[in-house]
């Protein structure tokens, strides 16, 4: 709620909920939406990603594995989430590189990015060891997220 004029204090309120509290958010917007001076500010919806066993949420840059949430950095996040929407796609280190750090590679990217990628792999496979999922290394060129069919 934001409040404006005279001595009025302005305060935001930004609240998190899961899918599974959707009647509890509901019954929230119901109370604040009987108040006059009441502004809701909602950001950009975007869409889940859900693979096998795996949820994405762009907008809030979240990752959960069978619903336990995953802790990545930005950086992890930013990495995995350009490999996982370019499933099936081998991606170079370069590639990764310029569009995660949002500069030119000076020579060092193979080993930033391959950091990286050893971390969230450890990060994925902390959760649950055998994934339906797969960051493939193609030796010398870059990562491709594969699914696992079975």
């Amino acid at each position: 709620m934001i409040e404006s004029g005279g001595d009025s204090i302005g305060r935001i309120l930004i609240v998190e909920f899961t899918e599974q509290d959707g009647s509890a958010f509901d019954e929230v917007m119901q109370v604040l939406n009987q108040h006059p001076n009441f502004e809701q500010l909602q950001l950009k919806n975007m869409p889940m990603l859900s693979l096998p066993g795996l949820d994405i949420y762009p907008d809030r840059r979240k990752v959960y594995r069978n619903s336990n949430e995953i802790n990545l950095t930005t950086k992890e996040f930013e990495i995995f989430y350009l490999l996982v929407i370019n499933k099936g796609r081998v991606l170079t280190y370069d590639q990764i590189y310029h569009k995660v750090w949002n500069e030119d590679a000076i020579g060092n990217e193979k080993n930033a990015v391959k950091c990286h990628i050893r971390n969230i792999r450890d990060k994925l496979d902390a959760t649950i060891p055998k994934a339906p999922f797969v960051i493939k290394c193609v030796r010398e060129v870059g990562y491709c997220f594969e699914v696992n069919a079975e």
